[in-house]
């Protein structure tokens, strides 16, 4: 696992809804949301720079809103559903459904 994945108890509401409150990561993590796990590649849209995408990783990383592993020369990046409806129930169903 990569640093800084914080506790499910260690999950501030303040920093998930800061994380989250920036559109290109709220709508990488709808795309997250059906549970899958996919590449940071996959996720990064066409127009946003790598080291764009690296400061996005760490504020979700930080948040406690992603899972980030090392798989070859890529990370791989799935929600933390289970942990942040532990920690905050219903709050991911209320974002991941409004549009």
């Amino acid at each position: 696992m990569i640093p800084n994945h914080p506790e499910t108890e260690q999950i501030l509401l303040e920093n998930v809804l800061f994380a989250l409150g920036n559109p290109l990561r709220l709508s990488i993590i709808r795309r997250l949301a059906d549970g899958s796990e996919l590449s940071c590649n996959a996720l990064r849209p066409e127009d946003v720079v790598k080291s764009t995408m690296t400061h996005h990783w760490r504020v979700l990383r930080d948040s406690g809103v992603i899972w980030q592993r090392p798989q070859g020369r890529e990370n791989m990046i799935s929600l933390r559903r289970d942990d942040l409806d532990t920690r905050f129930p219903g709050l991911m169903a209320i974002l991941l459904q409004v549009t």
